[in-house]
């Protein structure tokens, strides 16, 4: 899932993955409490709420008794109606008990119409529970003392949270409809009724029925040469979590680009995006040369219309893509980097809890650093390291102290909450200054048997850091503390003397721009034609907060700025331009906030805009008019910014 940020091209998701930015913040009153790990014999400052502590490994976001009575797969059976805009079929669970005599199963729903539920075709007793706004409603079944498996017979609702229909208007080829799921953090619920819970990995396999004209793919093995005749199979032989269980469905072709790699896309998209994203093998390959085997078969990516709401999600063997990161020049290829590490930290081993999610994308974010150094040179590795400082370092200062710690206290909140550059950016950041300590070869090698050691679990970050004492701290005692460990876990901020990534390329930037303020240097004298959209972030970014009308219109001038086609760096441009009442770019931005659905992209502009009424009326006109199209999930996070 879904970052936000500067360069926040990751989701995971947020952004909410898939990738979420940071201005939906809850305060929450907290005192700190001394918790003893036993098992690693560490102190730790776990946070707490004033009515009790947080238990490890409970997930708060499901109302599921996995520990009861299990589900271990899934058999989906499903029609997509686009008239109506539903799934409609059934699901067979299978079940495994932790006690003979348990008979009660929990499973999560949300908006879902249940028509019946049967085991051997027989109706067996099911209560619908209470609604809670932000984790639907739990569906209680009694299961006859020997059955292994039940019926879910069952239609979505047309606004499901995890499903968007698309009109063919809202596609890049206009003639044909699209569907697509986002299941993270807590909307499988919405379309499959399931134990929605990271913690409960399952197999699946499945039938989708389409229309004919239209090809479906899944989160599971597709075949690149399947017949387009509106049934498609599709099994998932690893067990995964609910949240990575993905449906699209499209016109959409194939083109390999490499011999385990290769890219869905609407026809008209799909030679670009194979172009832009022709590393992915090369990818592959360096990551399994360093951390292990890959243990998916293929890794495909899929190109979503532009209303997908991250940057990217992780599906396993299916990345789901946003459009916007084609560029032409393979400068925010960093997405692809980061989905695919998902296979290692994520899909492989797997945050027990939403409060473990630094487990996920910190790792996760690490990896995609060190992929994105051995593809594309040391020097680039460092500008968008940098870039990715700065991200934090603008969520420390926006952030109330209780979201700034990796292992976040979430109970009572909406789990689409977690998502900011904590649990990404900090939390590489921790793995970094591990590395430096113990040498990068050794925490490599600590990073293989790790991925090794939990394959196919989900772990909480309790259990991560007792595998760390058991580990790391015994073998490197005078170099690893576990006081300092703690410290950056459950603590807030950034800790001191944490390691501060710098680039000479952008020693240079600094100069330039503050040469171009001072007025020793016309804009159109700059000289750009080596910049790279790293250079051109970090130049803007880091622009005083007031620039002049003159100023700008230089800029726009010299360098195009408010025709760009580099989605990031229009967002930069176009936040700049909010904020400083830049009228010559508002056409560009009402065009840019209505044709982009991508949290991370828009939610930051609503923000600024909401600031003024002029502003706020102007973000109203935008957002009513492209709500239709939005996700449901960027209409959630943006809605309270024009009403």
């Amino acid at each position: 899932m879904k970052k936000y940020g500067v360069l926040a091209t990751f989701v995971c998701a947020p952004v909410l993955f898939a990738c979420s930015d940071n201005s939906s913040v809850d305060t929450a009153k907290t005192d700190k409490e001394q918790a003893v790990n036993e098992s690693a014999g560490l102190k730790a400052e776990a946070e707490k709420r004033d009515d009790a502590t947080i238990a490890s490994g409970v997930d708060y976001h499901s109302f599921a008794n996995p520990n009861e009575v299990r589900v271990t797969h899934l058999s989906l059976d499903l029609t997509a109606n686009f008239e109506t805009k539903q799934l409609v079929g059934d699901v067979t669970l299978d079940v495994k008990r932790a006690k003979p005599e348990n008979n009660t199963l929990v499973l999560d729903t949300r908006a879902l119409d249940i028509d019946s539920v049967t085991v051997n075709g027989e109706s067996v007793p099911f209560e619908m529970g209470k609604t809670d706004p932000d984790l639907g409603t739990p569906l209680t079944i009694t299961l006859p003392s020997a059955a292994n498996s039940v019926t879910v017979a069952y239609s979505t609702s047309p606004d499901a949270s995890g499903v968007q229909w698309l009109t063919p208007a809202q596609t890049a080829g206009k003639q044909h409809p699209f569907l697509f799921t986002q299941a993270q953090a807590v909307h499988a619920r919405s379309f499959i009724p399931l134990q929605d819970s990271p913690q409960v990995r399952v197999t699946y396999d499945a039938t989708i029925k389409t229309p004919e004209a239209l090809l479906a793919v899944m989160s599971a093995s597709n075949d690149p040469t399947t017949k387009r005749d509106g049934e498609y199979e599709f099994t998932m032989p690893q067990p995964i979590p609910s949240y990575l269980i993905a449906l699209a469905i499209g016109d959409l072709e194939f083109k390999a680009m490499g011999e385990r790699t290769g890219v869905y896309a609407e026809p008209a998209l799909l030679e670009s995006a194979a172009k832009e994203f022709e590393d992915t093998e090369a990818m592959l390959e360096v990551t399994e040369e360093t951390y292990g085997p890959y243990q998916w078969d293929r890794y495909d990516l899929l190109i979503l219309p532009p209303s997908f709401p991250f940057g990217g999600m992780e599906n396993p063997r299916l990345s789901f893509i946003t459009p916007t990161v084609i560029a032409g020049d393979k400068s925010l290829v960093s997405l692809i980097a980061h989905e695919l590490a998902h296979s290692w930290s994520g899909n492989t081993v797997t945050n027990a809890t939403w409060r473990d999610l630094w487990l996920n994308e910190g790792f996760t974010t690490y990896l995609t650093y060190r992929i994105m150094e051995m593809i594309y040179g040391h020097n680039r590795f460092k500008k968008e390291a940098v870039l990715g400082y700065q991200d934090l370092e603008n969520d420390i200062a926006a952030l109330d102290e209780n979201d700034e710690i990796l292992a976040i206290d979430l109970r009572g909140r909406n789990p689409d909450d977690v998502f900011s550059n904590i649990p990404y950016e900090k939390g590489a950041l921790f793995l970094r200054e591990i590395e430096q300590k113990i040498g990068r070869e050794n925490f490599d090698a600590f990073l293989m048997q790790y991925f090794k050691d939990f394959a196919f679990k989900s772990i909480t970050t309790d259990t991560f850091i007792a595998y760390l004492d058991e580990t790391l701290l015994k073998q490197y005692p005078d170099k690893l503390d576990a006081k300092r460990i703690n410290t950056w876990i459950f603590e807030p901020g950034i800790p001191q003397g944490a390691p501060q990534p710098e680039s000479d390329a952008f020693t240079k930037i600094d100069d330039t721009r503050t040469a171009w303020l001072s007025g020793d240097v016309n804009a159109a004298d700059i000289e750009t034609a080596q910049w790279t959209v790293h250079e051109w972030l970090y130049f803007l970014n880091n622009m005083p907060e007031t620039l002049t009308e003159p100023q700008l219109a230089e800029l726009d001038k010299a360098f195009s700025l408010t025709s760009t086609k580099n989605n990031e760096i229009a967002h930069s441009w176009l936040m700049i331009a909010v904020e400083n009442n830049y009228q010559p770019a508002f056409d560009r931005l009402y065009t840019y906030l209505v044709s982009i659905g991508r949290n991370k992209l828009v939610k930051p502009l609503y923000r600024e805009l909401s600031k003024t009424p002029d502003g706020k009326a102007f973000a109203k006109r935008a957002f009513e008019e492209a709500k239709p199209g939005y996700h449901p999930l960027t209409v959630r996070a943006n809605e309270g910014y024009v009403n």
